[in-house]
């Protein structure tokens, strides 16, 4: 089934479950409802004897631009009757951590899921195609953690485990950017090819997953998994959140917020970035 008022759109074909992130007007923005319907319909696909595998892609030019800051950046709320709000150190945390635990289903479910990452992966973007089980992408889409620059660190982690320290550590100081085809050189994605290729490149890996008995692959991923797991990955995932929120207490976080109240999104970000020229990484 298709549901075209939808966040997202949700198909099952051929042993696959296709679902798209669907707020291309906003460059797949990720609010707080699409993270939840995101969680749900992964779950969904799981659940489902029909489904082999699940490709993850996106409407639009871009496969997603990071967290929907017009949400996250308003004026910190206090607490509201009984209910957390942002203030303090541990609110912030919890939110980071529930917000965190929507998307790991990515990486908990037993069915293996493609990430179909064209344009920009940025910020919240890589914290979803990371977590999925392989990267294919068009050699000149672009992966980066911008926010890094400023605003906080990142509240879920797989860099360390698919590029290493130094690479991690070159992407993450800096908030720069990599290509697709580079991407896939130190091992962030999978494989890179150009982008008319794409759609046929992912259908193909899709179909050879649609082959196998969904229980053997589950036993293989999960194996993997585990492995992460026992080299600390899952524990790291709940570290970064905690350190987002530690990152959130930054001046230069308090800075950005307050250029998004005074001057708007738009100028914040070329505060942000407009110090370090072109962002692209080159090998």
């Amino acid at each position: 089934m298709t549901d075209e008022a939808s966040l997202l759109l949700y198909e099952v074909c051929d042993g696959t479950a296709w679902i798209t992130l669907n707020r291309p007007e906003k460059r797949n923005a990720l609010s707080e409802p699409l993270q939840e319907e995101l969680n749900a319909r992964l779950w969904e696909a799981d659940e489902d004897n029909r489904v082999h595998a699940v490709v993850l892609r996106a409407a639009g030019p871009d496969f997603c631009s990071g967290y929907d800051l017009q949400k996250y950046d308003q004026p910190i709320p206090g607490q509201v009757d009984h209910r957390r709000g942002r203030a303090k150190f541990d609110d912030d945390a919890w939110h980071q951590e529930r917000a965190q635990r929507l998307r790991m289903a990515l990486f908990d479910m037993h069915k293996p899921v493609i990430a179909q990452v064209h344009g920009r992966c940025l910020a919240g973007g890589t914290d979803l195609a990371l977590l999925c089980d392989m990267v294919i992408c068009t050699d000149n889409a672009l992966f980066g953690f911008p926010p890094a620059r400023s605003q906080g660190s990142l509240p879920s982690h797989m860099w360390l485990y698919l590029v290493g320290p130094q690479w991690a550590k070159r992407l993450l100081l800096t908030g720069d950017s990599i290509r697709g085809d580079d991407a896939a050189k130190i091992g962030l994605a999978m494989k890179a090819v150009p982008a008319d290729q794409l759609d046929a490149e992912v259908e193909a890996l899709a179909a050879r997953l649609a082959l196998i008995d969904a229980d053997l692959l589950s036993a293989n991923k999960r194996i993997v998994n585990l492995g992460l797991e026992l080299m600390g990955a899952r524990t790291i995932q709940r570290m970064a959140a905690e350190m987002d929120a530690r990152g959130h207490l930054s001046a230069s976080r308090s800075q950005f917020n307050e250029t998004v109240r005074t001057q708007g999104l738009k100028e914040a970000v070329r505060q942000r970035d407009e110090p370090f020229g072109d962002p692209v990484v080159q090998l």
